[in-house]
């Protein structure tokens, strides 16, 4: 029996799509706020400029993290493969050792 997800984060993969758009929102976050850097440097305060760096800075931190976060689940995802393909090997290996007794027997 195949078991279904009940929310959006029960599954190796729905957590991968939810961290591509998080990084995707993170990304465009930065975007915004270089370009608010830009403008505060030719009409903006120098305290409005450096908390925009802060920002920008901290965006650039959050997105390392969720990259990290996403090759972990990467990781996750094929060390699960690999052992469920054992498993079904040796469901297989076992079922064909019954077999093989049942022949012999």
């Amino acid at each position: 029996m195949k078991y279904g997800a009940e929310t959006p984060f029960e599954t190796i993969e729905s957590a991968q799509q939810f961290l591509q758009l998080l990084i995707e929102a993170i990304d465009e976050s930065r975007h915004d706020v270089d370009a608010d850097i830009t403008l505060s440097k030719h009409n903006g305060s120098e305290r409005n400029k450096k908390a925009l760096q802060l920002v920008s800075a901290n965006l650039a931190k959050l997105s390392e993290y969720m990259t990290t976060s996403r090759r972990i689940l990467k990781h996750l995802r094929t060390l699960r493969r690999l052992l469920l393909e054992e498993r079904r090997l040796d469901d297989a290996q076992q079922t064909n050792g019954n077999r093989q007794l049942t022949r012999w027997s």
